[in-house]
């Protein structure tokens, strides 16, 4: 097994999707395959407009036939975690790919291939600055079982073990903090449904980030399938009394004992205020579930 960087472009003329599959032609079969069992991080090119550079960490779980296109494969995608922070290619350092250099020091050719391994100890390195301050968010303020005396245990990337790197990469407590970070960060820390924006006195948003398709139903932990939502807007959006259409116009549902209070409460567009970036905005497929499965029409 190996550790691999897939270069993905949000324009891409492949049939991409980087937290399900990865498309590719027959040329990088192997080196997909050496990737298989094993961790892969996602990359976009520099010339990319607002590039985020090393954008997610992923597994490859399997390769397969693409069955609708001949002579291509597609890699299956598991475990697919966004970074806080997304990772340049160039640091004050220099790059942090020191695999693409070659022996003179200089940015070889492979800095070029769609796919291609990366050394352990550039993984870790890149893993470690994407995902770097996932548990820093500051407390709120008389949050119960949150003393302020107290404060959670920092989880730390272990290089040397891959159980536990694993272990770590899947925590449900990391995939919790970085989706509520890049919901919140998409959503400029505002409820979408009451456009309020507010902060408490700790600097903590008060926001929460509201999975559109929930984990427990194969929901991933995606910017596109989250909703920043004040705590009564969440509450409401989890038991189908609110939903959002393809159109991003809120609905209220029959069921809402008080529905001029609730209609009251969303903000005078009548829709969700939505990310700034096109790809960071709900998927018309999350939504479509959650009308279907838990809205209350």
């Amino acid at each position: 097994m190996t550790f691999g960087v897939f270069i993905h472009r949000p324009d891409s003329i492949y049939d991409d999707r980087p937290d399900q599959r990865y498309q590719f032609p027959g040329q990088y079969r192997r080196r997909v395959e050496a990737c298989i069992g094993s961790w892969i991080i996602y990359y976009e090119p520099r010339k990319i407009p607002g590039t985020r550079g090393y954008f997610a960490v992923a597994k490859v779980t399997r390769v397969i036939p693409d069955p609708n296109a001949p002579g291509m494969f597609l890699a299956v995608i598991g475990s697919y975690l966004p970074f806080v922070n997304p990772v340049p290619f160039a640091g004050p350092d220099g790059v942090v790919e020191r695999s693409v250099l070659n022996e003179a020091g200089r940015i070889s050719g492979r800095a070029q291939s769609a796919v291609r391994p990366i050394s352990d100890t550039d993984f870790h390195h890149i893993v470690g600055l994407g995902l770097a301050g996932a548990s820093d968010q500051p407390p709120r303020i008389g949050d119960p079982g949150s003393p302020a005396n107290l404060q959670e245990e920092q989880e730390i990337f272990n290089i040397d073990q891959t159980q536990d790197r694993a272990r770590y990469l899947t925590s449900r407590t990391l995939r919790d903090r970085v989706f509520r970070q890049i919901v919140v960060s998409a959503y400029d820390a505002r409820c979408a449904v009451t456009g309020l924006r507010l902060i408490n006195g700790g600097g903590r948003a008060e926001v929460e980030a509201a999975h559109i398709r929930p984990v427990e139903a194969d929901g991933p932990d995606i910017v596109s399938n989250g909703l920043a939502l004040s705590g009564t807007a969440h509450w409401m959006f989890d038991r189908g009394l609110i939903g959002v259409a393809d159109d991003r116009r809120i609905l209220v549902s029959r069921h809402v004992n008080d529905p001029d209070s609730v209609r009251a409460m969303i903000n005078g567009t009548g829709c969700i205020f939505p990310p700034a970036r096109a790809s960071d905005r709900p998927h018309p497929a999350f939504l479509r579930w959650h009308r279907e499965n838990c809205f209350k029409g």
